[in-house]
């Protein structure tokens, strides 16, 4: 398995992949309330390849998993009452996790988030930071076991009116 930056030829394939998944959740439970061609889609992996936070994970040249990994909380960070003060750009943040829903369980998710790990260490950040939709109890396992800390939940101003607050969680180095 192999987990780099989207390039631009990956951009198609790779919103296919957050398609099918966003589908699957669509048909049995949405945890991240993500929208089918909306968010994650190809739009969105087109922007955040163009900043070069897109990665994707391939296993056997076929895409089973994908993440943004950048240092913008994309909501109001500040709103929450982190273990350690960091300033903007101190932190990294993961966004839209998703792993091949046919191969779930198989430790795809554990594997992108140990590389969100090194790959923050190894650019000198002093932590990763990210946020869930309360709910979201397989995010949050997967991110509890990966010896992330739930610090609370908080409002982050994103003016989503479904997900009023966002479980935030932190891994400091």
């Amino acid at each position: 398995m192999v987990i780099r930056t989207c390039k631009a030829e990956d951009i198609v394939a790779a919103g296919i992949f957050y398609d099918r998944v966003v589908k699957h959740l669509c048909e049995n439970i949405n945890y991240p309330k993500w929208r089918y061609k909306e968010y994650p889609s190809e739009s969105s992996v087109r922007e955040m390849t163009q900043k070069g936070c897109q990665f994707i994970c391939i296993d056997n040249g076929v895409i089973v998993g994908a993440f943004v990994l950048n240092d913008d909380p994309q909501g109001k960070y500040e709103n929450a009452t982190w273990s350690t003060q960091l300033s903007r750009g101190d932190y990294m943040v993961c966004h839209t996790l998703a792993a091949e829903p046919s191969l779930q369980g198989r430790g795809i998710g554990r594997q992108m988030v140990a590389y969100c790990i090194d790959y923050a260490k190894s650019q000198a950040y002093k932590a990763i930071r990210l946020d869930v939709v309360p709910d979201n109890i397989p995010a949050k396992k997967l991110y509890e076991k990966c010896e992330f800390q739930y610090i609370g939940d908080a409002d982050l101003e994103r003016d989503i009116a479904e997900i009023p607050l966002f479980s935030l969680y932190e891994l400091n180095f």
